[in-house]
């Protein structure tokens, strides 16, 4: 009989592993939501450091140049050298990936009429202008 009863307590009970299971639901109801918003926290503070990294290229760029570059131009002159521009001293930026926000967008890039400001920008999660957390527009001027 005693064989028969250490067999029998050797492994878990149904009720056991339900309650397991319960916990280990309870954890995640709790725990997932801290961890998806640390996620979009940190996607947004990514974007914010790759775009005060392009704004310093844009400056060496201007120093070369004497300009920042036009809407037209856009952000790509920063890796690819233009025809014709002796001055050009690039990259300026190490790869084209850089200039993709978080989110897998191109950062926007105008040129203020006077030509001696720029303003970056990304539309945040939602790609819709506006929003709130995660979906908020990044702006840098």
């Amino acid at each position: 009989m005693t064989e028969r009863k250490l067999r029998r307590d050797a492994g878990m009970t149904l009720f056991e592993l339900l309650v397991v299971l319960v916990i280990l639901a309870l954890l995640a109801t709790i725990v997932a939501p801290r961890v998806i918003g640390y996620l979009g926290r940190s996607r947004g503070d990514v974007a914010t450091a790759q775009m005060a990294s392009i704004a310093t290229s844009l400056e060496l760029f201007y120093i070369d140049m004497g300009r920042y570059p036009d809407s037209e131009e856009g952000l790509t002159i920063l890796v690819e050298a233009p025809a014709e521009e002796p001055a050009w001293r690039g990259p300026y930026f190490s790869d084209a990936s850089g200039l993709t926000d978080p989110w897998g967008r191109t950062y926007r890039y105008e040129l203020a009429q006077s030509g001696d400001r720029f303003i970056l920008s990304t539309l945040g999660r939602d790609g819709e202008v506006g929003g709130e957390s995660e979906d908020a527009d990044i702006v840098r001027n």
